[in-house]
């Protein structure tokens, strides 16, 4: 029997629902990504043989989703050790995720939706009030005051202004299999990040 990472063994059973309506399952399965080549993939693509943690940031120049990009990585090895990948979606073009990959060494897979259609499958909540909130504002200070900061041209893009700036992001697990959604965050507001602990036990205690 394979032996957990310690980490695991100290994880509480507390997880979110995996319910995903039947709508968001059929809309999930018209959705297309691009690789950084450009590449167009079907999104179920990405789970359907393999589990798969699944971060969708809320636009490739947000100071908020590099932190989340961080703090995925720094489990990436737990999730190597259970066959997981680690992946990472943002709203916008290909050359805005190339520059997102540049600038944060994500470890993991990133992909383009330009569209902004996945985030519209799993409703994801949107609206000036979920992005301007005193939570977002004091986290986005101590972000700066740790050395992470905002991408304000990729910020200013005119998409991402009209449209990815105000969309929230938020994590699933899935696989394999393509209807195969274990868990599924979506963010409240801007940088409500899920406990890295719910993740793991989602994705990697079985």
């Amino acid at each position: 029997m394979q032996r957990l990472h310690p980490l695991l063994l100290a994880l509480q059973a507390r997880v979110e629902s995996p319910v995903l309506s039947d709508d968001a399952t059929s809309s999930l399965d018209s959705v297309k990504v691009f690789d950084l080549k450009g590449n167009g993939i079907p999104i179920s693509d990405l789970w359907k043989d393999r589990k798969a943690v699944v971060a969708f940031a809320r636009h490739f120049g947000c100071v908020l989703c590099r932190k989340r990009a961080d703090y995925l990585a720094s489990k990436k090895d737990i999730m190597d050790a259970s066959g997981v990948a680690l992946v990472l979606i943002g709203p916008g073009s290909i050359d805005q995720a190339k520059s997102f990959a540049e600038q944060s060494k994500f470890p993991g897979e990133i992909y383009a939706d330009p569209t902004h259609s996945s985030y519209e499958a799993l409703q994801f909540v949107s609206g000036v009030l979920t992005t301007f909130t005193p939570n977002a504002g004091l986290k986005i200070i101590q972000l700066y005051m740790e050395g992470y900061r905002q991408d304000w041209k990729l910020s200013f893009e005119k998409d991402t202004v009209t449209r990815g700036g105000w969309k929230q992001g938020g994590i699933i697990v899935a696989g394999p299999g393509r209807n195969n959604i274990s868990y599924l965050h979506k963010d409240k507001e801007a940088g409500d990040d899920p406990e890295i602990e719910d993740i793991l036990k989602a994705c990697c205690s079985s």
